[in-house]
């Protein structure tokens, strides 16, 4: 298992153009398949595909909601990469989502009637910090007891999100009519505005603009970037280069919970103006698939996140408008998924096999006696 995670990291493979090529491919015949599986339902693959398209981008609403799933998808993505930049495996996301939206929430329910220029940021620091801290526990387990990363982070996962539950259901909840269960609503003063109206995108798209750009900055173009390249590539060389392989582990994993953590923010001040415990519903797994489809290219992470919500809100849209269950939406995905990942595999035994002729070749070359060779 962590073999086959292990080749997934970054500096393994690249996202060239020979893969791009082939995921376009990929693409193409999943949504292929996706036509032929509504036609064999009795549905017009046209109709359908036009309905998709047009309930994810036909109106300002729905290019909103779109774009608003695309900035979740591309900020947990980028978690994930960030984390994977250094060698390691951050599957405990969606607890640090929890507990980032946990504390931002207390912030802004027990900050009522500060300025809005204080007491948002405060609550990124506390997001930030709940995220980030919670991220830097199993990244210790790793450094100091070689403790495998991916057991701890998905079983802390579950933890965080108890435990943010119960709080809602007990000791935070709040006493406001109507709401099952929840904190305290944050200061009204505090939501994030929204940028088109009666859609859920909000003004959180800026700040993850910026820090989508600070990610793309930070692992492609800064010595720390490169380093954590390096130390993701082989840990063994880096450290004898001197680098600080185990302190860069570390960073990358705090940096990583961050972000999970201040979309866990995004969601609290952005949608819900408080902290419920349905606040994600498996945001961070989904941006997980896309941060290994692009084989963690922040720009590819970005682009991919807009194709999978165009999916995820136009699947919805195409069932409501024209029949077609939003389940084939999930086959599609599906089908890219394990296509690409066939392509890793018939790629390697490609190359394998080339390998094996060219040895072939060069043996066969130096067994051909003198006398042949020069006649």
């Amino acid at each position: 298992m962590m073999r086959l995670l292990r080749s997934l990291l970054p500096g393994r493979r690249k996202l060239g153009f020979a893969y791009l090529f082939s995921l376009a491919i990929s693409v193409a015949l999943a949504l292929l398949l996706g036509a032929l599986m509504m036609r064999l339902t009795g549905y017009s693959p046209v109709e359908g595909y036009a309905a998709l398209v047009k309930g994810a981008f036909g109106t300002r609403r729905a290019l909103g909601n779109t774009l608003a799933k695309a900035v979740t998808l591309s900020m947990t993505g980028l978690a994930m990469a960030v984390a994977a930049q250094a060698g390691i495996f951050n599957v405990g996301g969606e607890g640090q989502l929890f507990l980032g939206g946990m504390a931002a929430a207390i912030v802004g329910s027990q900050l009522t009637g500060w300025p809005a220029a204080v007491a948002v940021p405060l609550a990124f620091v506390a997001a930030i910090t709940a995220g980030g801290l919670y991220a830097l526990l199993p990244g210790v387990l790793k450094v100091r007891l070689k403790v495998n990363e991916v057991i701890t982070t998905i079983m802390l996962n579950s933890v965080a999100i108890y435990l943010c539950a119960y709080l809602a259901n007990g000791p935070l909840r709040t006493a406001d009519k109507g709401i099952a269960a929840g904190t305290n609503a944050i200061d009204p003063a505090y939501v994030f505005p929204r940028l088109i109206p009666l859609s859920n995108l909000t003004a959180s798209a800026v700040y993850a603009a910026v820090l989508a750009l600070l990610c793309w900055y930070v692992m492609k173009r800064s010595t720390i970037g490169y380093e954590m390249k390096l130390t993701g590539q082989n840990p063994r060389f880096a450290r004898y280069m001197g680098m600080k392989t185990d302190r860069l582990i570390l960073w990358s994993m705090a940096a990583s919970g961050a972000l999970c953590g201040i979309v866990g923010l995004f969601e609290v001040y952005g949608l819900h103006r408080r902290f419920i415990p349905s606040l994600s519903n498996e945001f961070y797994f989904d941006g997980m698939l896309v941060a290994m489809i692009m084989r963690y290219d922040p720009v590819g992470i970005v682009l991919m996140s807009v194709f999978f919500a165009m999916l995820k809100i136009g699947g919805t849209a195409m069932e409501l408008g024209v029949g077609i269950s939003s389940e084939l939406i999930l086959i599609v995905q599906s089908i890219i998924i394990f296509f690409m990942a066939a392509q890793s595999g018939l790629a390697r035994i490609v190359r394998e096999r080339r390998g094996r002729r060219a040895a072939r070749r060069r043996i066969e070359g130096k067994n051909v006696p003198q006398g042949e060779a020069t006649s």
